[in-house]
């Protein structure tokens, strides 16, 4: 449960969340005609800094476009807000969710009816996965770059995630991994997917999955650490060929798979170590031990 005296933002108003009412006509709530962002503010030595919270604000206009929601705020007020609501609630770290969505003016699907609703939310929460994870391919296919603009975080498509998760975890695995309408790797249930061999990761390349900005960091990390960097289709029955495999998302960070299972039932095991130098080199970013990515934090003063 959330605690009700939490501050949170609402269409211009900085309320408790027991007093920020949302009609239970809205649209969103009805269709997922909403989109939304997960960002992550960490105690860092400087005070509390919000990773990649310019990125964040950007990708959350880029979906709020596709979705045709015109957000009245402005980037720089979107991240003042954020700021603010650490702020208000005394939080050195915390997840923020931004969530941008149609009201209750109609429950149609005419264009130009709704009005857009922002509610902002900073609240403590720790690392989403386990230290490692064990995964299956799900019997559900990741949404189409051919029935949706799939590299938009539009709420909706998370119904997606949350079917395949509630299969994975019916089976006793950590997480689903989902593959695209061809066959090939696309992503985990709210993380992207890298694989590891040699000095080489090689990870779903963009357009059919949604680009994350952790993926981004570490890739940037890889680059830095010597990786060879690959994006190409990846297909289940080549798996075995790598070395080791981890999953990155804001939530989730980085976190090592031990275990695939195929469809066919077959184990796929991955040594958790060949993890280990970039998760740590992320783990030196966001704990600021690494001064060569201070760039990534807005700090809050």
């Amino acid at each position: 449960m959330f605690d009700k005296n939490l501050i949170v933002y609402l269409n211009g108003e900085y309320l408790k969340l027991k007093d920020a009412n949302i009609s239970p006509m809205t649209h969103g709530l009805h269709y997922g005609t909403g989109v939304f962002e997960g960002i992550r503010a960490y105690k860092i030595k400087n005070g509390t800094g919000i990773f990649r919270l310019q990125e964040h604000t950007d990708r959350l206009f880029y979906s709020a476009d596709k979705l045709g929601l015109e957000i009245g705020e402005t980037k720089d007020e979107i991240n003042e807000i954020c700021k603010t609501l650490m702020q208000k609630n005394n939080l050195e770290s915390a997840y923020i969710r931004p969530l941008i969505f149609f009201d209750d003016s109609s429950l149609g699907m005419k264009i130009g009816v709704n009005k857009t609703s922002v509610l902002i939310a900073a609240f403590p929460w720790p690392k989403y996965l386990a230290d490692e994870v064990s995964v299956k391919i799900s019997p559900f296919t990741r949404i189409s770059e051919k029935s949706t603009v799939c590299d938009a975080k539009i709420s909706g498509h998370y119904t997606n995630s949350f079917m395949a998760t509630a299969d994975a975890k019916k089976d006793n695995f950590d997480e689903p991994l989902l593959l695209d309408h061809q066959g090939a790797v696309a992503e985990g249930s709210v993380a992207n997917i890298f694989f590891v061999k040699d000095k080489k990761i090689i990870t779903p390349q963009k357009g059919k999955i949604l680009a994350g900005i952790t993926r981004n960091s570490i890739i940037e990390l890889a680059r830095d650490l010597e990786y060879e960097i690959v994006e190409r289709e990846i297909f289940p029955e080549e798996l075995g060929n790598f070395e080791g495999a981890f999953f990155t998302g804001t939530a989730s960070e980085v976190t090592p798979i031990a275990k695939i299972v195929l469809e066919d039932g077959s184990e796929i095991l991955f040594d958790t170590k060949t993890v280990d130098e970039l998760k740590n080199a992320f783990t030196d970013v966001i704990s600021e031990n690494s001064i060569d990515h201070r760039k990534w934090f807005t700090i809050i003063v």
